[in-house]
């Protein structure tokens, strides 16, 4: 069941654009200080993790893990701010890097996707074993809030008191058709150059030898880089059959996590009549929708000078009761 936001965007910013926009721009000088730590993966590869601050292994006051956004990093507005509040909480944040998102590319030629939960399950589980007293919970934002939903609807019995899954795609097809339209063609052009680039990186250094640059260079949308690279990457067929096997939305149900799930129809990222077609959740899934918000953005506040970013009010507010 969908239930109404008590999000109200700022009187001066109610354009979806603007508040996904200015969202980055109120954050552009923000900084935070992180002990960083390398996870070694089973296959060879690794993960970097980002943490507000050196943990002891006995420690007892909750652990809250953050997930973000295709190609982002610890460095992303939204991370910067929700890991600042998880930190004014008296908690403890970690940002788990997805693969090659850390300043650094990662070892093999495969990297991430929107369904690849075996490095957030890895994590999870080294969380687990090293800090068994404190409570946990985790948050995904944007693509890291697909993987969460995956990974939540598969790891049932998980080590998470409570999640938040923030803007995310949870309907993939019909979100690279809604970013493919008007304006938000920029959003993508901005996406797409990233990916391109990060591939590029990857073939100077022999770790992709069967990818056509003359065909990359060409590539314009999400659509053609997904069918190009992620699907064959990863073992998909073609870019539909990954959108369908990775798509969150329809499992949903299936998770068992007390969890906060936030969307805006606005969204300029999201196709908001797939990403809410969702029949019955289960009780323990709060999913609220607000008319407005953007893309990650969701600020409020009656001064421009002092914006209010309510997603680190709403999601501490949530956690508060498990933690």
């Amino acid at each position: 069941m969908l239930t109404k936001s008590s999000f109200s965007p700022a009187w001066w910013l109610k354009n979806p654009h603007c508040q996904t926009i200015a969202a980055k721009f109120f954050r552009r000088g923000q900084t935070i200080n992180t002990t960083n730590e390398t996870l070694e993966l089973p296959d060879g590869d690794f993960v970097d993790l980002a943490w507000t601050e050196k943990v002891n292994p006995s420690c007892s006051r909750p652990i809250v893990a953050v997930l973000h956004g295709l190609e982002g990093s610890k460095n992303s507005h939204y991370a910067k701010g929700m890991l600042s509040a998880i930190k004014a909480q008296g908690w403890i944040g970690v940002l788990m890097h997805f693969r090659g998102c850390s300043g650094r590319p990662n070892r093999m030629a495969k990297s991430y996707h929107s369904g690849q939960i075996c490095d957030v399950d890895y994590f999870s589980q080294y969380l687990a074993d090293n800090y068994p007293t404190a409570k946990k919970a985790i948050i995904g934002f944007s693509l890291g809030g697909n993987v969460l939903t995956k990974y939540l609807a598969e790891q049932q019995q998980n080590i998470y008191q409570a999640a938040g899954i923030i803007c995310a795609p949870l309907d993939l097809s019909s979100c690279c058709d809604r970013i493919n339209q008007g304006f938000s063609r920029v959003y993508q052009k901005y996406l797409v150059d990233m990916l391109r680039a990060s591939t590029i990186e990857k073939i100077n250094a022999d770790l992709l030898n069967n990818i056509d640059r003359n065909h990359l260079d060409k590539v314009r949308t999400i659509r053609e880089f997904d069918q190009m690279i992620t699907a064959p990457l990863n073992g998909f067929r073609d870019a539909n059959h990954y959108y369908q096997q990775a798509s969150g939305r329809d499992v949903l149900q299936q998770i068992t996590t007390p969890c906060l799930i936030i969307h805006a129809s606005d969204d300029p990222f999201l196709c908001h009549e797939n990403t809410t077609a969702i029949g019955v959740l289960p009780e323990q899934l709060t999913f609220e929708v607000s008319a407005k918000g953007g893309h990650v953005g969701f600020i409020s506040g009656k001064n421009p000078l002092k914006p209010q970013f309510w997603l680190e009010q709403r999601i501490p507010e949530f956690l508060t009761r498990y933690l």
